[in-house]
């Protein structure tokens, strides 16, 4: 099984790195890709904590190489998507080739997960019209815009609405892992 997995500079650092690595450890090929960017090329991550304020810190985080070319990126050589969160959606769902490549895996009914901020490439997308959809709180408003039903959930939970599968923060890791293998 191939998953694409779509990441651009500033997305969270845990979302980024454990998902990648524990689907590669499960057997999955992870190809990572960022526009504008090869394989081989490195992109900033930063670390978010809940440490009590209203929203998360933002620390500097590891530099994470990527291992294939947005370029060669295509819903057609790939069983899944995973789309992390951070900030990197913030400039993702300006590019409308990742949008495009999104709707392509949903119209080719491919199994999608997207934990944090990676909703907002969903709502960007215009795919979730209907669907149950958890995120990082802050892009409730988004998800609902977009025609989506928020699911509120504690930070470790996650949810499935036929093959999308969302959560609202790397503390789901356990759980939205074995939504989306389930899928796989």
């Amino acid at each position: 099984m191939n998953v694409l997995m779509i990441t651009g500079d500033f997305v969270e650092d845990y979302e980024n790195m454990v998902p990648f690595q524990a689907l590669l450890a499960c057997g999955y090929q992870v190809d990572a890709v960022c526009p504008d960017k090869k394989a081989g090329d490195t992109i900033a991550t930063s670390i978010h904590d809940f440490e009590g304020d209203q929203t998360y810190s933002e620390k500097r985080g590891h530099n994470f190489a990527l291992n294939a070319d947005f370029d060669q990126a295509s819903a057609d050589k790939y069983d899944a998507l995973y789309l992390p969160g951070g900030r990197a959606p913030e400039y993702l769902r300006l590019n409308s080739n990742v949008i495009q490549l999104i709707q392509d895996f949903i119209a080719a009914d491919k199994p999608v997960a997207a934990i944090c901020h990676g909703p907002q490439l969903l709502t960007a997308a215009g795919v979730i019209e209907g669907k149950k959809v958890s995120a990082y709180p802050a892009c409730e408003p988004e998800v609902r815009l977009a025609g989506g039903e928020y699911v509120s959930l504690e930070m470790d939970q996650a949810i499935t609405d036929g093959k999308l599968v969302t959560a609202p923060a790397w503390p789901a890791h356990p759980e939205f892992l074995k939504q989306f293998m389930a899928l796989l």
